[in-house]
């Protein structure tokens, strides 16, 4: 088995971004730049954004808190995240997250083999960079109804996720 992996630069502020349900995606390493092994993506979520709790069987996500406090529902416990902390969640683990403070969040999000970051990028409005941090944080507001319908069609139909009530 080969791998296509290619040597990547993302200087600060720089990576495709995304607008997606409010919050901002931007792609640090892609399945393209890593051969489909893992992708790399840095998460700014609004105040109270809210992933709902759900699973997939294709790949193992990791999250680690760059700044903010995030509540995770991990299978039947709730724990709280601080800058500094590690997450992983294996395939079928259920987890959803809600940023629980009064100002954005920011995560680094792995996840193996790549692939979500084209589901992000599929049910996204791309933002044409260079953007300050402030006017990312600008950016973020709540989420359209009918966009979380269509997201939430898109991720069970195509990519594989299962929403858990």
């Amino acid at each position: 088995m080969t791998f296509n992996h290619k040597t990547t630069l993302v200087p600060p502020g720089k990576g495709s971004t995304y607008l997606v349900l409010g919050d901002l995606y931007t792609f640090l390493a892609t399945g393209e730049d890593t051969g489909g092994v893992y992708s790399i993506t840095e998460v700014l979520m609004q105040p109270q954004s809210v992933i709902p709790p759900h699973r997939h069987d294709q790949a193992d996500e990791a999250h680690y808190i760059l700044e903010g406090e995030i509540e995770y529902q991990l299978a039947d416990r709730t724990m709280i995240a601080n800058s500094g902390t590690f997450l992983n969640f294996p395939k079928n683990q259920s987890h959803g997250f809600k940023n629980i403070g009064s100002n954005s969040a920011k995560i680094l999000m792995v996840i193996t083999p790549s692939g979500a970051e084209q589901f992000f990028s599929e049910i996204g409005q791309q933002i044409v960079e260079p953007m300050s941090e402030e006017e990312k944080r600008n950016l973020l507001c709540p989420p359209n109804p009918a966009d979380v319908e269509k997201a939430i069609e898109v991720a069970v139909t195509k990519y594989g996720l299962q929403f858990l009530a």
